[in-house]
Order: C-alpha cells, then sequence, then structure tokens
C-alpha cells in the first residue's frame, strides 16, 4: 500500500468516525459519507450526502448521483471511471423547512466539517475538482451567480476548477435553455481535460514508488509540465500542489 492510499484510508475512517456536529447541537446523528481512491485525478466536491446516499452510504447514489454519472459519461468517463466523491459537509443535514429539497448546511456546520475536505484534497491533490452546486462553487470560486461560473474553467497552481449546476430534481436553473447550453460547455471543458489526462498517462512513464521511496515523494516527470489532462485513475506519484484556496463559497 503507497503512503496516499494508507493516508487515505486513515482519513476516511476519521472521517467516518467523526461526531462534531452531533456534539454541537446540529444533528441528531452522524453519517459521514466519502468515497473514492487515492490515485483519482479528478475529485467532485458537492454540497452534502441526501436521504438515499444516508441509506446506501455512498456519495450520489440516489437522482443527483443518477444525473451525475449522465453528465461524467457525456464528458467521456466510464463507471468505472467515476471521479473521488467527496461534499462541503459529510452528514445528511436533514430536510429543509419548507420541504423543498435538503436543509443547507450552516455556517457553523460547514466550519466544522470543511478541514476534512481539505485535508481529503491535500492527499489527494486532484489535478480537476468539480464544484457542483452553489455551496461547493461559492468556497472554491467566489460568491456567483451560476451562470457566471458554470461553463467556465479556471486554473489555480496545479489545479483546475470547473464549476457545475446541483443535479437535484428540485433545482430549476436547467429548465432554461441558455442555461444548459452553459452545462454543455462546462461537460465539453470537462471533457477536454479527461482527454489530456488520457494522453499524459499514454506518455508518461508511471510507477508505484519503492518501499525506500515511499517516505518522499518523487518529483514528477518533465512530461507532467506540459498538457495536464486526464484519466481519473492514475497510478503514479504526483507532485504536491495541495494548496488551501481563498474562501469563497452545492449536491
Amino acid at each position: 500500500m503507497t503512503r496516499d492510499r494508507r493516508d487515505l484510508a486513515l482519513l476516511h475512517g476519521r472521517i467516518r468516525a467523526c461526531t462534531k456536529c452531533v456534539a454541537a447541537g446540529w444533528l441528531e446523528r452522524a453519517r459521514p459519507i466519502v468515497a473514492g481512491k487515492a490515485s483519482d485525478a479528478i475529485a467532485i466536491v458537492g454540497q452534502a450526502p441526501g436521504s438515499v446516499e444516508l441509506q446506501t452510504g455512498f456519495p450520489f447514489s440516489g437522482r443527483s448521483g443518477v444525473v451525475i454519472r449522465k453528465w461524467m459519461a457525456e464528458a467521456g468517463l466510464g463507471e468505472d471511471e467515476l471521479p473521488y466523491r467527496t461534499a462541503i459537509t459529510k452528514c445528511f443535514p436533514g430536510k429543509a423547512a419548507n420541504g423543498a429539497g435538503d436543509r443547507r448546511p450552516s455556517p457553523a456546520e460547514i466550519a466544522l466539517c470543511v478541514l476534512w475536505l481539505e485535508e481529503e484534497l491535500a492527499i489527494l491533490r486532484p489535478e480537476v475538482v468539480l464544484l457542483v452546486g452553489q455551496l461547493a462553487i461559492e468556497r472554491y470560486w467566489g460568491r456567483v451567480a451560476l451562470d457566471e461560473a458554470v461553463g467556465r474553467s479556471r486554473r489555480d497552481g496545479d489545479r483546475v476548477y470547473i464549476p457545475l449546476p446541483h443535479p437535484s430534481g428540485t433545482s430549476r436553473w436547467l429548465n432554461e435553455e441558455r442555461n444548459r447550453a452553459l452545462l454543455r460547455r462546462a461537460l465539453r471543458i470537462l471533457a477536454c481535460e479527461v482527454e489530456r489526462l488520457r494522453v499524459e498517462e499514454k506518455l508518461s512513464e508511471r510507477r508505484e514508488p519503492s518501499t525506500a521511496a515511499r517516505g518522499s515523494r518523487p518529483p514528477r516527470s518533465a512530461s507532467r509540465t506540459s498538457a495536464r489532462p486526464s484519466s481519473p485513475v492514475r497510478a503514479a506519484p504526483r507532485r504536491s500542489a495541495a494548496r488551501t484556496p481563498s474562501r469563497a463559497t452545492g449536491t
């Protein structure tokens, strides 16, 4: 087991044992949910698990997951290539008071939980991060209207952020054709990143680090500094590009 795989497995164990929001009185019970591999080069960051995810224990396993998988397929990612899946908060927050969808996690809950996300990203060092919904967009992109973010991408060092709308059926944003056109543009951007990462995997020599080398991460090969595009599953070590993004603040 490589160091990244070991570190992520330990982190997942700590996340699943977390009861901070129960202790603070925000939740009656905690069931943190996260899924993915340390080798994933693409990460999906949503808002919070839903009621279906609470039952299955896997992120994006309800209606939103069906839509996300459709979007990923349009971008060239198969079912066996699903990206790492996580969220701003890790537990189902309950239904909204008005009954329309799930409750949006409070700033206090986000503050208690988001450090887990920062630790995940520090271990993964994903090259592409999909910001799904307003809460994730606000944190990593900025507080802007969806139509000012969806259909664009932003590079931050070795990482590319791509905003996507919330796939929930309660969102009406995609009812308008101009917004669906923005989504199609966003998926074309993702498809380009996927293809670039695939090409890079074919051109780069990727080796598991030797036991002696696992204490320190070897640098990427020179070819990594050229086009940086994307199969979500990578087998070789990556350059540490972890950065704590500026606060700018949805699944």
